[in-house]
């Protein structure tokens, strides 16, 4: 009877099962006293100042960023701002329900601003900070309830640090938001809220990047095999409701019945899209990329798959259902001809979450299956490495991430200047070459009545201002077309007209317009990274003492035309 009754008490359903999913209260170290994991706060407050400081410091790393979502969003509020073909109404390819979802902050920081753009234009990058803090505190307070608060604390550290976060976290782009979308979904998931993560992987989707949809796709069909039926619905139910809204918004916006979600995946996929136009890049781009803005991060995320069969029990099947989007992504669009960084930005949390993941299960490699407090010297030295690699990681991503504030933040301070400068209403601000550096109309004062494109060699299409004689909004503009060629109307051909000229000399063996100090006086000048002559090494990190010696460097200028 005695061992019946054992025999019984074996089998209760209540002991771990190895089909089980993982835990983290099935460690043996932690049987004794139960780890609660990271509270809401301190990720909160840790996240918080990093994004403050990405949303006061970053740079503006893509033209896209501002001619197709800073240019819109500034002429909805202030009624100018320039406009790209993909906005003309012959193409809609861009959403206005995401613009709306931004202007929700944009227009009442230009009612208590006023004038002040700039202020408008920090008060939207503080508010896509908050929107990263909280995605992200959601993931790493899930990691720390599921898998411990060290490999939560590892996440954390990488999520606040890599330069990969620290500068997509307060990007105005749709890619970012699909970023914190994957954060919240990915979080969600693990807190098992099945119907809440779809949701929420849905409005990334459509109010994001349509086709981050890829990377959405295991957390949405595991969600959906979980609780089919509810899943289910609220994956419709939200569905519905944004593509409603976005086919209303665009309409209001457009002058027509229309949807930009499904436009973009017509020129994309069924019309075979010309995104080579814009450049091409060959296979192993991602992987540069992802190690310049991850560094030893990247490298060891990628290597999650590879201590599965160590540290299966631990992160199957939750864990590699969240981080499986790294692969799918990566291998995706590494086939595609067209490549961007901010491609990459919806996948950026989940490498920092399987590289913690595999620094966490570094003693896992020496210690014996069967003996669960192996405590042998190379087990202790397993241990020791975990924060050491760390904080190898986060000190080359701080020097990444310090050589890409000092070395390109030039064009933003000087536009600020304009601001600060008097000078006659209805001034003419002149760019060539630099056209792509461009900040925004956000740094342009009132005074100055037009910002004007001059020809420096430049052949493809330029965005153009909106015009509200041919309808705003709703124009479609004959000047525009789908195949980048450059129009004849794009360039100011009477260059004398310009008040203001911006441009950056570089140590080239040619003079530049500005380079005529008997028509141009110069009023603001930085230093700008020259890219082409500086190391790939040290103008990619700084490294003390080096980074001033070895890179070289321009001068971005701010220019006005002496009056005679």
């Amino acid at each position: 009877m005695a061992l019946s009754a054992v025999r019984q008490r074996r089998s209760e359903p209540s002991d771990p099962s190895p089909s089980e999913p993982y835990t983290k209260l099935d460690k043996p170290e932690q049987a004794e006293e139960k780890d609660e994991g990271l509270g809401w706060v301190f990720p909160f407050v840790a996240l918080g100042l990093l994004r403050y400081m990405s949303a006061t410091s970053n740079i503006i790393h893509d033209c896209d960023e501002v001619f197709n979502y800073w240019e819109p969003l500034h002429f909805l509020l202030y009624k100018t701002g320039f406009q790209t073909w993909e906005y003309s109404s012959q193409f809609a390819l861009r959403s206005y329900l995401y613009l709306l979802f931004h202007e929700i902050v944009g227009r009442p920081a230009s009612w208590l601003f006023s004038e002040d753009k700039v202020r408008v234009f920090y008060a939207v990058r503080f508010f896509l900070g908050l929107l990263s803090v909280l995605t992200d505190t959601v993931l790493v307070v899930a990691l720390s309830r599921k898998y411990g608060k060290r490999l939560a604390t590892y996440a954390l550290a990488m999520l606040c640090l890599t330069s990969g976060c620290f500068f997509a976290s307060t990007s105005f782009l749709p890619s970012s938001f699909s970023m914190y979308a994957i954060s919240l979904a990915s979080g969600l998931f693990l807190l098992d809220k099945p119907a809440a993560s779809i949701s929420v992987a849905v409005i990334g989707v459509i109010l994001g990047w349509p086709f981050s949809i890829l990377a959405f796709l295991p957390v949405t069909l595991y969600s959906l095999s979980r609780k089919f039926k509810e899943a289910f619905i609220s994956a419709a139910v939200t569905s519905i409701i944004l593509l409603a809204l976005s086919i209303v918004t665009d309409f209001y916006y457009y002058g027509k019945w229309t949807s930009s979600v499904l436009n973009l995946l017509i020129y994309n996929v069924a019309g075979g899209g010309e995104s080579h136009l814009y450049g091409t890049e060959g296979p192993l781009y991602y992987l540069r990329n992802g190690f310049n803005n991850f560094n030893f991060c990247f490298v060891l995320a990628l290597l999650f798959l590879g201590i599965l069969p160590i540290a299966k029990k631990k992160y199957a099947p939750d864990l590699l259902i969240v981080i499986s989007p790294i692969y799918i992504w990566l291998g995706f669009m590494s086939l595609q001809p067209h490549k961007e960084e901010r491609f990459l930005y919806p996948i950026y949390p989940l490498i920092c979450v399987a590289a913690s993941a595999v620094i966490e299960s570094f003693p896992d490699f020496f210690r014996s299956k069967y003996n669960p407090y192996d405590r042998s010297i190379i087990v202790t030295v397993a241990k020791v490495m975990r924060p050491v690699v760390l904080s190898l990681i986060l000190y080359a991503s701080h020097a990444r991430t310090f050589s890409l504030i000092n070395g390109y933040s030039a064009p933003l301070e000087v536009y600020k200047i304009l601001e600060h400068h008097d000078a006659e209403n209805n001034s003419v601000l002149c760019i060539g070459s630099e056209w792509h550096r461009f900040p925004s109309s956000f740094f342009i004062p009132d005074y100055v009545g037009q910002v004007q494109w001059i020809d420096d060699g430049f052949r493809g299409l330029l965005p153009f201002p909106f015009n509200s004689t041919l309808g705003g909004t709703a124009a479609a503009p004959p000047y525009f077309n789908d195949k980048n060629m450059a129009s004849d109307k794009q360039y100011l051909h009477d260059v004398v007209a310009c008040t203001f000229l911006v441009e950056l000399q570089l140590k080239r063996p040619y003079l530049t317009r500005g380079s005529d100090l008997s028509t141009w006086e110069p009023i603001a000048a930085l230093p700008y990274l020259d890219r082409e002559l500086s190391p790939a090494l040290y103008r990619s990190f700084f490294i003390p003492y080096l980074w001033q010696e070895k890179n070289v460097f321009g001068m971005y200028k701010l220019l006005k035309r002496r009056t005679t």
